[in-house]
């Protein structure tokens, strides 16, 4: 049999993870073997060890397909001038929310993530590997707000970390509760109300500077939870 080319065999890991969605969204990741998502991909169960070692591997790899391009942005931001970072955090914020509301792929995925998997066994080091992640994000957050409270452009307090802390919860929240239930209220328009009070209180003890105000969507009805 002749052997798939590189285009072959990445079409062919691309319709394997297509099928993983969809099974895990229906089952569960912990219900789901590795012989179902073969099953709906038209595959062996030999194609998905030729890509993946394992569940945890090809969960991961559908994450990386989703994952929000969080580092890159704030990389971006802390580039910029200390007085434009909150102006700056509003857009990094509401980024991933108008994303998980237009793009039916990332809302799978994230319902996955969020809903439908049992960080144990195999699945324990994805656990670990968020919360690296998240903490690495964390620890770059800091450092920016910190920068801008040296520059005089925020408010003392409260400090950087808790700062950092609460902005990610309120995003991390709200993409977590809009997943459970997208009918419930529209996560544009909570976002865009709650990440700017959120950050006009960093910035209240400034005498004289403007509240930073997220980019609005006139057409979005008023928010209801």
């Amino acid at each position: 049999m002749a052997r798939k080319t590189k285009a072959e065999a990445e079409e062919t890991r691309q319709q394997i993870l297509d099928a993983a969605e969809q099974v895990f969204l229906r089952q569960g990741v912990s219900r789901t073997s590795l012989q179902e998502v073969a099953s709906a991909a038209g595959v062996t169960r030999g194609a998905i060890y030729w890509h993946f070692a394992d569940k945890a591997a090809l969960f991961h790899a559908m994450m990386d397909r989703v994952i929000l391009p969080c580092e890159a942005a704030l990389a971006d931001v802390m580039a910029g001038p200390p007085e434009a970072v909150l102006d700056a955090l509003a857009l990094l914020a509401m980024s991933p929310l108008r994303d998980l509301a237009t793009d039916a792929q990332m809302r799978r995925v994230f319902t996955i993530a969020m809903h439908l998997t049992e960080y144990t066994g195999d699945m324990a080091s994805e656990q670990e590997r968020h919360r690296q992640s998240v903490s690495h994000y964390l620890d770059q957050l800091e450092a920016l707000l910190a920068r801008a409270q040296r520059a005089g452009a925020l408010a003392s307090m409260p400090p950087a970390r808790v700062s950092a802390l609460g902005l990610f919860a309120i995003v991390d929240g709200l993409m977590y509760h809009w997943t459970l239930s997208p009918e419930s209220f529209d996560l544009v328009a909570v976002g865009e109300q709650t990440i700017g009070h959120f950050l006009r209180g960093l910035r209240a003890a400034t005498p004289g500077a403007p509240a930073p105000t997220p980019p609005q969507n006139p057409s979005a009805p008023a928010p209801s939870i």
